[in-house]
């Protein structure tokens, strides 16, 4: 008994101070590295206190329709996910890709409140050149949580959310139902608290098949707004939706309307 309660406490120490470890895995880079990206882009670095806020922008051959706010996953940095432009840029859709803190050459302390408050930056300076019903707001994996955020706190023309989470406190509770998570965990990103203040309409792609974010949260998360659209794709995985047909033409049709 001794033992299992030492083993008990220690794995709830490694829960509570590892955490920014186990849910984040970024990959920095120097500030001279070139982006390796298939299409051309501009790059942005912006002072935001004394850290840098790395943006990666991606336009059309054609005019734009719009623009496509990109808040990617827990994994390496903007480069790790180089093959969602074309996605977007065959639609005219403008993109933009942003680095969390620590993630490329975003630099400071990461923290939920700095991860939405760079997220909303990103959003102002889209506003300021295009208007709110031309905004899309994509999120993936950890990045949905970042992603309703903003949309439950600015206009948008559509919320689109892959492999999405009910809340950070729910998914630590699936993988480790033996801690009292609530308690424990210091990012919580309720997903499903803010689905209740998103006006936009909302596309959700998640895969029957996804063995990190269970799709029992998508059904879940489809009660908490009467305006989701759920798409379920069949045996997709967490990190395979791109390659169906269904999310591709599900998604060019939300894009050219």
């Amino acid at each position: 008994m001794i033992v299992l309660i030492i083993i008990y406490c220690v794995g709830g120490l490694v829960l509570y101070f590892a955490q920014g470890l186990i849910l984040f895995h970024p990959q920095p880079l120097g500030r001279n590295y070139h982006f390796k990206f298939e299409q051309p882009f501009e790059e942005l670095n912006i002072p935001y206190g004394k850290n840098n806020l790395s943006i990666v922008k991606f336009q059309p051959d054609e005019k734009r329709n719009g623009i496509v706010l990109f808040y990617h996953g827990n994994m390496e940095n903007v480069e790790h996910y180089k093959t969602y432009p074309s996605i977007f840029l065959k639609n005219n859709q403008e993109i933009w890709m942003i680095d969390y803190p620590g993630f490329g050459k975003s630099t400071g302390k990461r923290t939920e409140k700095i991860m939405d408050d760079e997220a909303l930056l990103m959003y102002d300076m889209a506003l300021k050149q295009t208007s709110s019903d031309s905004i899309i707001i994509y999120g993936k994996s950890i990045g949905t949580g970042v992603a309703t955020f903003i949309a439950s706190k600015r206009n948008c023309k559509r919320l689109i959310l892959e492999t999405p989470y009910y809340s950070i406190h729910s998914l630590a509770t699936h993988y480790f139902p033996i801690y009292p998570v609530n308690w424990m965990i210091k990012y919580s990103f309720p997903i499903n608290q803010y689905l209740k203040g998103v006006k936009s309409p909302i596309t959700i792609f998640h895969g029957t098949k996804d063995g990190v974010i269970p799709y029992d949260h998508s059904m879940q998360l489809k009660g908490e707004n009467k305006n989701i659209q759920l798409i379920t794709i069949e045996h997709g995985t967490h990190n395979n939706l791109t390659s169906f047909r269904q999310y591709q033409t599900t998604l060019d049709s939300v894009l050219q309307h």
